[in-house]
């Protein structure tokens, strides 16, 4: 899901960033900027899947997003897309992506996350529709992620193994437990789900919702899998020096 409007990137003054860095920051298109040298997060989210065996991609764009298509295209990746006419929620965006998928099952991540190998390996392996849960402890200490924006990630409520519900955004987050990171596995009835659902109060459609939905009104079930596992996440300017930081390490 790559078709966000970047908003958060946009703000700031950006310091300590490259004039590469900055530019594309301003455009708000997160996957495309620079982290190391002209290598982009989503040139290391590619690498990852195809590392994961997840070499059908298919990008969720906007119909603005020339720049990501030439990007895929200069760097020789064989790239999918979807046009989300609208960023209108991930729920939204993952139905865009309904006819590149057919009746197949699929993963669905953010393009603005960097998520580790092993856990797209494990959710690929598990063979049914689930969601990489993350404990909301590791996060904070493993990864980029202030504790306060972990507070607004959506709360994973879990039943054995099974998904019983997500809590999208909670008043009220829990301090321990795990909580979305939007790496989620679907079969194709998750599309009637997308179709099934209202706004939030956001004004979005979002994929929490649909689950939700999913899980209550048409019996589906989503196997949970925990990981202490770091995610790289790009959210703001302030985000992208220690993304760089982190990078280099690997």
């Amino acid at each position: 899901m790559a078709r966000g409007l970047g908003s958060r990137l946009r703000a700031g003054d950006g310091q300590g960033l490259t004039p590469d860095q900055q530019k594309i920051a301003e455009s708000g298109v997160k996957a495309l900027v620079p982290v190391i040298g002209r290598k982009t997060l989503l040139d290391f989210t590619i690498e990852r899947l195809i590392e994961a065996e997840l070499s059908e991609i298919c990008l969720v764009i906007g119909p603005e997003h020339d720049i990501i298509r030439t990007h895929c295209r200069n760097m020789g990746h064989m790239i999918s897309f979807a046009v989300q006419s609208e960023a209108k929620g991930t729920a939204d965006a993952v139905l865009a992506a309904s006819d590149f998928v057919g009746d197949d099952d699929f993963i669905a991540i953010n393009s603005d996350n960097l998520y580790a190998v092993n856990d797209l390996i494990r959710l690929r392996e598990a063979g049914k529709q689930g969601l990489v849960a993350f404990d909301r402890k590791s996060l904070i200490s493993e990864s980029n992620i202030p504790a306060d924006r972990i507070k607004a990630f959506a709360d994973v409520i879990v039943d054995g193994t099974n998904l019983r519900k997500i809590l999208e955004k909670p008043e009220v987050p829990m301090e321990e437990g795990f909580v979305s990171m939007n790496l989620w596995s679907f079969g194709p009835r998750i599309f009637e789900a997308c179709r099934s659902i209202e706004p939030s109060v956001r004004g979005e459609y979002e994929i929490t919702a649909a689950v939700n939905h999913a899980i209550t009104e048409m019996s589906e079930e989503f196997t949970v899998i925990t990981s202490s596992h770091p995610v790289l996440d790009l959210s703001n300017k302030s985000d992208i020096s220690e993304l760089t930081e982190l990078l280099a390490r690997i």
